[in-house]
């Protein structure tokens, strides 16, 4: 770490909102945007840099495993979070159990629900490991839960799982970024970039063990998932990636040109800080709605949500804060260039 939190929120955003909605969406740093506008602006004079880079593409694909303590040959780089989760689905087979978490996210439930040969079983969050059993398959489940910010008992469920033989799945999407994550027990994690990791829509991660890597099929495999994918541009592909990148889709170069000055920023301050300063934001938050008269979803992460106040955010809004409903709650999620000022506007405004 050689960064604080004080000097980035002051070098990199200059959002003019009460911006408690991270969970939805981050803030683009400075840097980020002039990523992009660089990007945009070398495509519309058509220089070869509006291209694309590659070697940027890969930068980031070596930053992100950094961040969740894996080799960068385990990190498959894509779009979209449904897209890594479909090919994990479309690797099962027929009748295959899949134990899910109730009311967890759409795209880490649909993808095998819409296989329609599978056997999906759903349990309670916290019932998630307990309910393993010896023909359980797979069991995918948000490290962080989006509707209201419950952390899952991952090592728990892990456990589970390697008893039994299956194989697990995390969505890391509401986790990494604040939340210390080692991705190295799974045998899969996905995780969109747009949210904590500070980047935009477009890019996505998938990590895959060695192990699983023999198993899952490449089904979208496009020139980049060739070994040398610039002998691969035209005809049969000669010879897949030796490692993950066999999973890659071609990538949004916006999206990771965002990415590497975005995932270079929390590397510089430190995922340990963020958790930091990112859960006595959120602590700060529940006791001030405790005084309030208010009763939160109990927890200790960065995102908080509040039942039966889910209508109170387009006034909020109104007044400058930005939050969310979800599931019936109002949500509110704290990231690092949050300051106590804002909790208290907040809380301010709710009274």
């Amino acid at each position: 770490m050689d960064l604080s939190i004080a000097e980035a929120t002051r070098a990199e955003f200059a959002h003019s909102t009460v911006y408690l909605n991270t969970a939805t969406c981050a803030v683009l740093p400075r840097s980020a945007v002039a990523a992009v506008r660089g990007l945009a602006e070398a495509a519309a004079a058509g220089l070869p840099a509006g291209f694309g880079d590659f070697d940027r593409v890969n930068r980031v694909r070596a930053a992100f495993a950094r961040l969740v303590g894996v080799d960068a040959g385990r990190v498959a780089i894509g779009s979209s979070v449904a897209t890594h989760v479909g090919l994990v689905a479309a690797s099962l087979p027929p009748g295959a159990e899949v134990l899910c978490a109730e009311g967890d996210f759409a795209s880490v439930i649909n993808p095998f629900l819409l296989r329609g040969d599978l056997k999906l079983r759903f349990a309670p969050l916290e019932a998630l490991a307990e309910a393993v059993g010896p023909d359980t398959a797979l069991v995918p489940v948000s490290a962080v839960q989006s509707a209201d910010g419950r952390i899952a008992d991952l090592a728990a469920v892990r456990a589970a799982t390697a008893a039994h033989g299956a194989r697990m799945l995390v969505d890391a999407t509401q986790a990494a970024g604040w939340l210390p994550f080692d991705a190295s027990p799974y045998d899969y994690t996905v995780t969109a970039g747009y949210k904590w990791l500070l980047g935009g829509r477009g890019a996505s991660y998938l990590t895959v063990s060695q192990e699983a890597q023999q198993c899952l099929v490449p089904l979208h495999a496009g020139w980049v998932a060739a070994e040398s994918m610039w002998d691969a541009t035209y005809g049969p592909m000669p010879q897949l990636a030796a490692d993950a990148r066999r999973f890659d889709e071609s990538p949004a170069f916006l999206a990771y040109h965002a990415a590497e000055p975005s995932l270079a920023l929390l590397e510089r301050i430190g995922i340990e800080a963020v958790h930091a300063h990112d859960t006595a934001l959120a602590a700060r938050y529940r006791a001030g709605l405790a005084r309030l008269g208010h009763e939160p979803v109990p927890g200790e992460a960065a995102i908080v949500s509040v039942p039966g106040l889910a209508d109170r955010g387009p006034a909020l809004l109104a007044a400058g804060i930005a939050t969310s409903a979800r599931a019936g709650a109002l949500r509110a999620s704290f990231h690092f260039y949050n300051t106590e000022a804002d909790v208290d506007r907040l809380l301010d405004a709710l009274s």
